[in-house]
């Protein structure tokens, strides 16, 4: 009886998603600039600006956190109002709060609050691309424990807390670590998505596109030319893998981290694997969006990735190397 009655469940729910994804579809700008950056707040923004709407392009992207101590109406609308004057279009990915080095799990009663709170907010955008937390396959990000489990659970109440404040919320999972392998502290991502679809076989049917963390590994090092789970191209077999549990392989997909480590030795290396990556690893027509990361950080752990030379006001040759690659105006509603 349960087969019986589970099959039509799944028949019905893929429809649903379907339909879902197709309207979805329509918030992503057929004329699309799907370069972006992430930045650590918003007084980075007209640095970003410059860099993402350079030679010819508008209407690129901007990945930024947010945190449940950072909801403050009167911030974020000054910064929505400025990404519009920019013509940005943002990620936010939602955090909790971070405490003696390991992020608080999400709480389910604060789904409602989120959805409100980012409800109010003016976005330069019809498109609402929020995602949800942040490498769940480390325990450090999710309250000290690997649950995949409690993350599909906790997705879903927010998905429907979104979708339900609006539909212009274009709902997006945590971009996973793809080189984290099993051990007390992380998961591999292929396990913890199994996991999360043992738990809910329809969790992957839910959102309206997929983020991925697609960093050049090893040690942040590889070959733009490499292919596989741990390079560049990673989201294509995170993509693939998950098609099993109904994630169309036509997702629209945002790569909101990515990039080199700058070693200091290897800089104008780094720009040209950069310029390889757009016009062939990134140049895929279901990447909506590409943020690496970061525009500016001067503290370890992350000064390595940061594109502003730590301490100073003079960028990277990487930073030069994208500004002048040519791009797209694009049209967003």
């Amino acid at each position: 009886m349960q087969r019986i009655f589970f099959l039509p469940l799944i028949l019905i729910s893929l429809f649903v998603s379907v339909s879902v994804v197709s309207a979805q579809d329509s918030l992503i700008p057929v004329k699309n600039n799907r370069f972006g950056i992430h930045i650590l707040d918003e007084s980075d923004l007209p640095d970003a600006a410059s860099l993402v709407n350079s030679s010819g392009g508008s209407w690129g992207y901007v990945t930024f956190v947010i945190r449940e101590d950072e909801m403050d109406i009167g911030r974020w609308t000054n910064a929505f109002n400025q990404m519009k004057d920019l013509k940005l279009i943002p990620i936010v990915r939602i955090a909790t709060i971070q405490r003696n080095g390991v992020w608080e799990k999400p709480n389910y009663d604060n789904a409602e609050k989120w959805a409100t709170f980012l409800g109010s907010l003016p976005w330069p955008t019809t498109a609402r691309y929020v995602v949800l937390f942040n490498e769940p396959n480390h325990a450090k990000e999710w309250g000290g424990k690997i649950e995949p489990d409690e993350y599909a659970k906790m997705t879903r109440r927010y998905w429907e807390e979104l979708k339900k404040n609006s539909f212009d919320f274009f709902v997006l999972p945590a971009g996973m670590d793809a080189a984290a392998s099993n051990g007390n502290e992380t998961e591999n991502s292929k396990n913890f998505f199994d996991d999360m679809a043992a738990f809910d076989p329809l969790i992957f049917t839910l959102f309206d596109g997929w983020t991925s963390h697609s960093y050049p590994n090893p040690d942040f090092s590889g070959s733009p030319s490499e292919n596989g789970k741990m390079s560049i191209r990673g989201f294509e077999w995170e993509v693939n893998y998950l098609s099993k549990y109904h994630l169309p392989t036509n997702s629209p997909v945002f790569i909101t981290e990515t990039g080199w480590k700058n070693n200091g030795r290897d800089q104008e290396q780094i720009a040209q694997n950069y310029k390889q990556a757009f016009s062939e690893a990134w140049n895929n027509p279901n990447v909506v969006a590409v943020t690496p990361f970061l525009l500016r950080y001067d503290a370890k752990p992350f000064s390595a990735f940061s594109w502003k030379i730590p301490g100073t006001n003079t960028y990277y040759p990487y930073y030069s190397q994208v500004l002048g690659i040519s791009k797209v105006a694009g049209e967003p509603k």
